[in-house]
């Protein structure tokens, strides 16, 4: 199972450039941002100083600094939140409505591999793509494997190592400090995130919010659904082995994601 080539019309572009471009991200994400270079992208997120996701988004390299792809309901608060950062840094951040993004499951010239996992194909940066508008098809997919996007992730709801970020190479623990980053480091070096994001899938699955539960324990709560494939953050720990649970009055699979999950210390 793959997905076609296709435009992504939910995502949108931030460009940060200027001469302290790496410095400013450095101080401010999860991830070391001198991994995005030599045509790699990054994926990473901007936290709350209690160590809880706000935004999480790909950091793609430029000649003049870098490109964030992220979804277009958030770009404009995420450009609004940079600014504030942005104090007496030599950097320019602007929103490029010009430029779309285009996910692919074949490299081509100018494209990223996603940097959350090799299935998940490459991205790209456009000004005028051919790609159609397969957005559903990939959404599908992704979350058939998985993996989280930022639209499933409620701002400031959650910790980046229950949202699977270690596993999906969103989180560096050797880099310098950035907001959030102590708690998240505790977290990691005391094994506390219990809980991760499983897929799920149902005939008709609820709305994000809506809790899951065996017999009377809350195991964990929906996130984002297309169809009757969603995603849900789950105590593991409460979990289990079973593969089913309750939801909204209804049964729903518990699958797992089509990597390792990492657990303990």
């Amino acid at each position: 199972m793959s997905f076609p080539a296709t435009v992504l019309p939910d995502r949108a572009v931030i460009e940060i450039a200027g001469p302290d471009a790496a410095k400013f991200l450095q101080g401010l994400i999860t991830n070391d941002v001198t991994k995005a270079a030599n045509g790699r992208a990054i994926f990473t997120a901007l936290l709350t100083p209690q160590g809880k996701i706000i935004f999480a988004f790909l950091v793609a390299p430029t000649s003049e600094g870098y490109l964030i792809d992220c979804p277009k309901a958030h770009a404009p608060d995420l450009a609004a939140r940079l600014k504030k950062y942005k104090l007496r840094a030599k950097v320019t951040i602007a929103e490029r409505p010009d430029l779309t993004v285009v996910a692919s499951p074949s490299e081509s010239s100018g494209a990223f591999a996603d940097p959350r996992l090799s299935q998940l194909g490459f991205r790209a940066y456009e000004a005028n793509p051919t790609a159609n508008d397969n957005a559903a098809a990939y959404h599908a997919y992704r979350i058939t494997l998985g993996v989280p996007d930022s639209s499933d992730i409620a701002p400031e709801t959650h910790f980046p190592l229950d949202c699977n970020f270690e596993e999906l190479h969103g989180v560096d623990f050797e880099k310098g400090c950035y907001v959030g980053q102590e708690l998240t480091a505790r977290m990691k070096h005391r094994a506390t995130a219990r809980r991760r994001i499983l897929p799920v899938s149902a005939p008709n699955l609820p709305p994000p919010g809506t809790p899951l539960t065996i017999g009377n324990a809350e195991i964990g709560e929906m996130m984002g659904s297309l169809g009757g494939r969603g995603l849900a953050i789950i105590r593991l720990d409460r979990l289990g082995d079973a593969t089913e649970a309750t939801a909204g009055g209804a049964p729903v699979h518990i699958g797992r994601p089509h990597y390792p999950l990492i657990t303990g210390t």
